[in-house]
């Protein structure tokens, strides 16, 4: 590729990339002006872009920042662009590399690259967010300030538990995407949970996780002023908006991007209309809004999660903010126990049935033991808060994070029936019958969590509730 100043790569650049914006009459009469200034004093810095994903960074920018344009939602990089973009970096591959670029991308958000090298073993992710949600298009615009967000939050989270997050290599804000380790040495839990697979590690290395990202960004492990200042960077309204919506507010009501099989009307009503479930869901959306705890990753389910039986690796973290603790332990405990309530629509052997159900609640009580026995750990090695000294603070603290965690599981799992996005453990199952039922019980399950929250006191509490509702939903 000719540098930028013979003109030939700028000119196909502009041509490409201009096609991505609508401009009044106006704008593209500025963009002409700023064009022949910028042409006239010939700054190297303008143009002296080697490679085509330079290019058309550049003219991207230039396009949104002197013309003023409406971005039409399309993202500028596609799978060519990432490959050159991967020659570029220093250090994941040789000079004569053999590079392959694919999307695999799974999620509503998010565009994915897999680049791997076909002369050796080595491979990257490159990551970019797009300016609207996948899942409903381009009548959902998003903020690309998440993509920064995220990248920030992977390279704290592996600063606090390295080797339980992808490391980050590389970045580029302007473009919203960010270079990461390849992961492919492991699945996604969801999937390996409804295949059957064990993780007898899970719940330590979860239960690490949390206690360390949730601790160490809280008054009681880090420097209070400094909290202040990181939750001005970590402010995230687009992606909390879409919370507040999704969980706790349009399962309760008929809302346009609700989605439900026609056979559970009945639970869909029954919730628009249980004043009882309302005003919890209305305690813990208010806990959502308000209490800047500590800094979540904000979408901690085991779609969001990488394993094998001997490491976890957490992913995805683009909902971070400033939040209630009990929001991150109670997605994993919520995402659990779909996964239970869906295992007699996948096992039809009782005993094996039994023996895989009796393996989900363990790991909900050891997601559960294992954190909370990290969490006091560092509470007494490393609290850095002198109030959080008195006698009997930290058994308050720990009993309402506790009951938090046991409230937000439940608004969790009944978004996942109802609401907008769905999980497969239940969505995929083939018999519409055993679908059906599990739908019901994970509602079931998920409405008591909520009713009961604020008097629980122990997890053993918690698996009597998901024994009592099961045994209760209709068949």
């Amino acid at each position: 590729m000719s540098p930028l100043a013979s003109g030939e790569a700028y000119e196909q650049c502009f041509s490409q990339l201009s096609g991505l914006f609508v401009f009044t009459l106006e704008q593209e009469v500025r963009i002409r002006i700023n064009l022949a200034c910028l042409k006239k004093v010939q700054k190297p810095r303008y143009f002296r872009y080697t490679d085509i994903y330079q290019a058309k960074k550049w003219v991207f920018l230039f396009l949104h920042i002197y013309g003023g344009g409406t971005f039409v939602p399309i993202s500028p990089v596609y799978p060519q662009d990432a490959i050159e973009l991967a020659k570029t970096l220093p250090g994941p591959f040789a000079a004569d590399a053999n590079l392959d670029c694919h999307e695999i991308g799974d999620g509503n958000l998010n565009l994915v690259f897999h680049i791997t090298d076909q002369n050796s073993d080595k491979s990257i992710i490159i990551k970019q967010a797009l300016p609207y949600a996948k899942v409903v298009g381009e009548s959902w615009p998003l903020s690309l300030v998440r993509a920064r967000i995220e990248r920030e939050i992977l390279q704290e989270e592996y600063r606090l538990c390295p080797g339980m997050v992808p490391e980050v290599y590389h970045y580029d804000d302007d473009l919203a995407l960010t270079v990461m380790e390849d992961l492919s040495d492991h699945v996604i839990m969801r999937k390996g949970l409804i295949e059957g697979v064990s993780y007898p590690l899970f719940a330590q290395h979860i239960g690490e996780f949390m206690a360390r990202t949730l601790f160490f960004t809280s008054d009681l492990g880090m420097d209070q002023q400094l909290k202040k200042e990181q939750q001005g960077r970590f402010i995230n309204p687009d992606q909390c908006k879409i919370t507040e919506d999704l969980i706790f507010d349009e399962p309760y009501r008929i809302a346009e991007k609700n989605n439900y099989d026609a056979s559970i009307e009945d639970e869909a009503e029954a919730l628009r209309t249980d004043g009882e479930l309302h005003l919890e869901v209305a305690l813990l959306r208010e806990k959502f809004l308000t209490y800047g705890q500590a800094l979540l990753h904000g979408d901690l389910h085991t779609g969001s999660i990488f394993v094998t039986p001997e490491s976890t690796k957490v992913i995805d973290p683009e909902f971070a903010y400033y939040g209630p603790m009990g929001f991150d332990v109670g997605a994993v405990l919520a995402n659990l126990l779909l996964n239970y309530a869906s295992l007699p629509g996948w096992i039809q052997d009782e005993t094996a049935l039994r023996e895989r159900e009796t393996l989900l609640l363990n790991m909900v009580r050891d997601v559960w033991t294992e954190f909370e026995s990290r969490f006091r750990a560092l509470w007494v090695n490393d609290l850095v808060d002198p109030m959080a000294k008195t006698p009997g603070y930290q058994d308050l603290y720990v009993q309402q994070l506790f009951r938090d965690s046991i409230g937000f599981a439940g608004a969790k799992m009944v978004r996942r029936i109802v609401g907008l996005a769905h999980v497969a453990d239940i969505d995929t199952i083939p018999n519409a019958t055993e679908r059906e039922h599990a739908q019901r019980k994970a509602l079931s399950i998920g409405k008591a969590l909520i009713k009961n929250n604020r008097r629980l006191n122990t997890i053993g509490e918690v698996l009597d509730i998901v024994s009592t509702a099961v045994t209760t939903t209709k068949a």
